[in-house]
Order: C-alpha cells, then structure tokens, then sequence
C-alpha cells in the first residue's frame, strides 16, 4: 500500500525489498486456503482510503457476484492486492523495482540510509519504509503436553509456514494452542483436510472470536461522548452503557474504532497495563470477528464433539479452577496429542525480534514500544532510536507501531498510515517532495 501511494501520488523511483517470489500478498493472503475467509466485510477492505468500493467493484468487474456484506476468499483479496500494485506500477512506468533479498540492516549515512541485505550490494536510499508485518510467534512451552506414553509429538510452531501441517498425524488428537483467529484457520485446515481426531483449542480465556452478523445489516445510531474518559474503569462503563442504549455491542465497537488510538494515547501506562493483563483478550474476541459461515462451521465441529475448547494456563493446569495447583489438563486416547500447533499470534519484543528488528534494536537505531508490543515511533511513523530522536528518513508502517498506537494491524488503519506517511513523507522538511529512491552504492 505505501508503494502504491507513493507511485500514484509523487513522481519518484520506488524499491520494495521483497525476499520471497511473490508481491503484494505476505502471510495473510500466501499461505491461505480457499476456506480462508476475510474477517471483515468486502465493503471494508479497499486498498484506496478515498475510494471505499475499491474493492467491491474490482470483484464486480471480474464477474464476481459480490455485496457489501460479504466475506470472501483471502484468496481473492490477495489477487485484488497485486491487481492494484501491477495497475499503479503500469500507470508510472520504470518507477517501481523489486529487489529479490533480505534487508539485514539500514544505518544513517551521508545523504539517506544504507541499506544492506544478505546477498548483493549495499544501497543508499533517501527514506526507507519499514512494512515489515508483525513479531514473531514465540514457541510455549511443550513438555507438559508431550509427556504421554506412545508416538511421537510434532511440534508446529509456525502454522503459515509452507506444508506446515502437513506432518500433522491427522489419525491423532491435536492440541492447538490459543483459541483466536489463527487457531479458527488451523482447525478448518485440519479437518478440510482429513482430521479425524479430535482437536482441542487452549487459551488462557478458552474464548473464540465473535461472529459478525449475517449481510448488510444498518447499525443502529450510537452516541458516543464528545470526549471519552482517560480512565480504564471510567471507560469501560461508558462501553458497557452504551451497548445497553443501543441494544448492538457491534455498533459500539465500530463506533469506537476511529477513536481507539487517541483513547489509548490518553490511559495512563498503568491502565495500559491493566487492561493487556485483564481485558485485552475480552476486547480482542469482539473487535477482532469471524465471517458467519466459519463460526456455523466451528459451531458444527463443536456440536459433534470433533472441536474442544478449554481454557489452560502456559503450565497446562485450568486457571479458572481457583486454585495455583489445578488439575492438569489429560489429552485424550491412550497416546496423548500427536501434534502441536502454536497459534499465539505475534510475541512481544525484544524476545520476538529477528533480523532486521533484531538488528536496529541491538544498534540503538530503533528502541521498543510501549509494552514490547512494537517498536517506538512518532506520531507521524519515524522510528525512534536509544537516544529518543526520530529518525527523519526512516519510517514505520503496520502492526509494528503498535504499543505507541493500538489500532494498528488492519486495512482501514494500514492504508491510511499509508497514505498518511507518503504525505508526511513527500513533503515535510526532510522528504524534499521525493519519496525513497534507492540507487547502488
């Protein structure tokens, strides 16, 4: 999105740095199956903030039958994602190169950043983006899963990876750990693919996602105050009294979305705390939905016994027992789980960096967020550094910002820090009007 706006909207050369063969899809829309739905409505999900049926009417040109309130294929959405860069790459021919590595490190130089990667010359570039998704996934601890007498427990800790599950025994129980949206895409794939044995999910909470509701449907009006509380407690009674007025707790947490960042900006460090120990999973499974037809499935899975929820602490004991030495769960059938899977989402940092994260931590050139949940930056996307200074040539776009902004991680948000950046970018003191251009060095 940020290469699309920065071809459309200036008239300057731009690299992506891409180590995989393909463009414009990264995990989300890679490595998905066709039962892989979008968890937002096709009405939400252009890639252009000032033409919101983007979407809709580039599905409706290729013949698709689609309505607002549709949930489609990641698939699909991932072929509208390249549609769109191919057509601005098109439309400014000779601006956009790909280069086929791995950025290792980028450092302040005498005009830009040096960018290195591993394999090929270093380059200097002007400004660089950093897109580089979420953290990774931390591996939990497994021993207390594994030790049932009988066969041997795969471990996956990266699901998305290629053929990931395929060396999943699907004759044998399977334990998935966490019970949100990466657990509801592993257990589709399993039993789409011929899981015969039951799957048990295990979250601290055992809560699935919400559901959206079904079509086009008109959200009733809601009122929020002109200014929300900046206390934890007080706001979460503004939340619940709202819901209460309007009978759609849906409604609120739409209505409250456009304002969520400033809102966290406002808690003080202590409530941000309080509510990622109390309430983050709560606020998570309503913003955070599935498409109707997965929550019919997974309902269905569950009705037959074959889907099991069960809310584990990390040391495998129930912790809604009321007691520190709970029984520990017992996987079932004689030889316990035969697999493993990780389904966490995204680690906190420092322990889940790598690579380049890991790289400008370690050399004072980006330090951490609020939390862990991110690296620092400005408020207009610089990364900032040990010393506290942003970096005026060096950028941050996507779930990596969050901590210091908490929406952060999906497309109505991404494409307007997109369009956002290249704005602040291009023409603030230090863009010159010019958006990255990288030139060997």
């Amino acid at each position: 999105m940020v290469a699309v706006e920065a071809l459309q909207r200036t008239d300057d050369r731009v690299v992506v740095v891409e180590p995989t063969s393909r463009l414009a899809r990264g995990v989300a829309y890679e490595a998905a199956s066709p039962w892989h739905l979008l968890n937002s409505p096709a009405k939400s999900m252009s890639a252009d903030p000032a033409d919101m049926d983007g979407f809709l009417m580039w599905c409706r040109s290729r013949g698709m039958p689609v309505q607002a309130g549709d949930f489609l294929s990641r698939l699909v959405y991932g072929d509208y994602l390249v549609s769109v860069l191919e057509a601005a790459s098109a439309a400014a021919p000779g601006r956009l190169t790909v280069r086929s590595a791995q950025a290792t490190a980028t450092r302040p130089g005498a005009s830009g950043q040096l960018v290195e990667f591993d394999r090929g010359p270093a380059v200097r570039a002007d400004h660089v983006v950093l897109a580089l998704g979420s953290p990774r996934t931390l591996c939990p601890r497994t021993d207390v899963w594994s030790k049932a007498p009988g066969g041997r427990v795969v471990h996956v800790c990266d699901p998305w990876s290629p053929q990931a599950l395929a060396a999943v025994p699907r004759t044998r129980p399977v334990l998935l750990m966490g019970t949100g949206l990466t657990a509801v895409d592993v257990a589709l794939t399993l039993f789409r693919t011929g899981q015969s044995a039951q799957v048990t999910a295990v979250s601290r909470h055992g809560l699935l996602p919400r559901t959206h509701p079904k079509g086009e449907t008109r959200a009733p009006l809601i009122s929020l105050p002109p200014r929300l509380p900046s206390s934890l407690p007080a706001l979460i009674r503004v939340v619940r009294r709202s819901a209460d007025h309007c009978g759609d707790w849906r409604a609120v947490m739409d209505a409250m979305r456009p304002r969520l960042n400033e809102v966290w900006a406002s808690l003080s460090v202590a409530d941000q705390e309080r509510f990622l120990r109390h309430l983050a999973r709560h606020w998570e499974i309503h913003r955070h939905r599935m498409a109707p037809t997965v929550a019919e499935e997974l309902a269905g899975l569950q009705a037959a016994g074959a889907l099991r929820l069960r809310a584990v602490g990390p040391d495998g004991r129930d912790p809604r027992s009321g007691q520190r030495s709970g029984e520990r769960m017992t996987p079932p059938g004689k030889d316990g789980f035969g697999a493993t899977v990780t389904c966490t989402g995204p680690g906190r940092l420092p322990a889940a960096a790598d690579g380049l994260v890991r790289t400008l931590l370690d050399e004072g050139q980006a330090r951490l967020g609020p939390h862990g949940l991110g690296l620092d930056v400005s408020p207009h996307g610089n990364v900032v550094g040990r010393d506290g200074h942003p970096n005026p040539r060096m950028w941050l776009v996507g779930p990596l910002r969050r901590g210091r902004f908490w929406e952060t991680t999906a497309v109505p948000e991404i494409r307007a820090q997109a369009r956002d950046l290249v704005t602040a970018l291009a023409c603030g003191p230090s863009g010159r009007g010019r958006i990255p251009e990288l030139v060997p060095q």
